[in-house]
């Protein structure tokens, strides 16, 4: 998804019915993000399992992006890994 708004609700239907699962992946928090806009149109038409993985409810800060990534769980290892338990 490269955006938000406007919402590809038929990509997410389409994926949905071909994977049979969802897993969203962003660089900001959980809440309010791509991941429950995905779980609402899921949810409406297609219910699968969904996956969020993005920033939990912390207070964000300012640094290096790399040192960031870590401090988040976002680093390409962490993603693989919540990736293989789905």
């Amino acid at each position: 998804m490269h955006t938000i708004k406007p919402l590809d609700r038929e990509l997410i239907i389409e994926s949905a019915m071909r994977t049979k699962k969802i897993l969203t992946v962003e660089e900001a928090s959980i809440y309010g993000g791509l991941g429950l806009a995905v779980c609402e149109v899921v949810s409406d038409v297609h219910p699968v399992p969904v996956k969020i993985i993005g920033v939990e409810d912390k207070f964000g800060k300012s640094g290096n992006p790399g040192q960031l990534l870590k401090e988040y769980g976002l680093t390409p290892e962490k993603i693989v890994s919540k990736v293989k338990s789905f």
